[in-house]
């Protein structure tokens, strides 16, 4: 007898060897392709990593051989002397006030575009998925002058204005918000309209239908695009550069942190604790994608098979 797992394999195998024969010389080519981009992006990392606990010296007299010992005090005088310490607390409360606020926002506006209609569900639908197609460099001087007069505002202008974490908050939501909307939007549609209709008979409200039935049953659309916003957030350079000047060095985030102690290892010669700053900048993304890779992957594809 073979048992439901072992037919399930064998189902799967029989899939993967009808895929290879159909794409013939492409299956060859694109597991080549995938090793070299393995490469290119592995070997970096790897360095970076090595560096981090390696002496100037045998970083610049044997960039490849294993460190000799490891030198964690480069990690501890780039946490303290070079205030990264500082600059990851502030990019973890920006990236999560900022990943809460664009899933919260973009969730029910994908909801609403995806399951209901009404004059101008289309228009408002395009002029988020615009958003995508504008790139961030063209919009980084209108941003300075809006957020800038957000400042102005009584009461709420010194949170949300220049050189605040408020205001950095606003304009990630906002920059995050067309390809959250354009995602889930898509994911929403796949929903069975029954459960909802079940619901409402019921008499359960829109919003609880929405936050009690439909986000749960969006969970892996949901988790994938949270994520996917975690990355491209926490990897903002551009944004926090322009809203962030030198005078709130306080409030700098990560990545304005690290080319900082970029700029000033030219004159110092600290490229130990640089390495060890970006290797604390690469290692929190890793440990995310690591964990929640089974989630991201199944979010992708639960759609499309739906």
């Amino acid at each position: 007898m073979v048992s439901r797992a072992e037919r399930v394999t064998l189902s799967r195998s029989a899939a993967r060897e009808r895929r290879r024969a159909r794409l013939g010389p492409l299956s060859g080519l694109s597991h080549v392709a995938l090793i070299v981009w393995t490469v290119l992006v592995v070997v970096p990392i790897v360095w970076t990593f090595l560096a981090s606990v390696k002496s100037e010296d045998e970083i610049f007299g044997s960039a490849w051989s294993l460190p000799a010992t490891l030198r964690w005090d480069n990690w501890a005088r780039a946490w303290a002397g070079a205030h990264v310490g500082l600059y990851m607390l502030n990019s973890v409360v920006v990236v999560a006030l900022g990943t809460f606020g664009t899933m919260l926002l973009g969730s029910m506006a994908a909801y609403v575009l995806a399951r209901y209609r009404f004059r101008g569900n289309r228009a408002i639908y395009l002029l988020f998925v615009s958003g995508l197609a504008f790139p961030v460099y063209l919009a980084l001087t209108p941003l300075f002058f809006v957020v800038r007069n957000l400042g102005a505002l009584p009461l709420v202008g010194p949170l949300i204005g220049l050189d605040t974490r408020g205001g950095l908050v606003l304009v990630y939501i906002a920059y995050s918000l067309p390809f959250t909307v354009f995602f889930l939007s898509a994911f929403f549609r796949t929903l069975p309209q029954a459960v909802a209709e079940a619901a409402f008979v019921d008499g359960a409200s829109h919003s609880r239908v929405f936050f009690q039935i439909m986000l749960p049953m969006a969970r892996p659309g949901v988790v994938s695009i949270t994520i996917f916003n975690i990355l491209g957030q926490w990897n903002q350079y551009q944004i926090p550069l322009v809203l962030l000047s030198g005078q709130a060095k306080d409030k700098w985030v990560l990545t304005q942190g690290i080319a900082d102690i970029s700029t000033a290892a030219g004159y110092d010669a600290d490229w130990s604790a640089l390495f060890a700053a970006l290797s604390m900048a690469i290692l929190p993304m890793l440990i995310v994608y690591t964990i929640f890779q089974r989630q991201i992957q199944a979010g992708l594809t639960t759609g499309s098979f739906k």
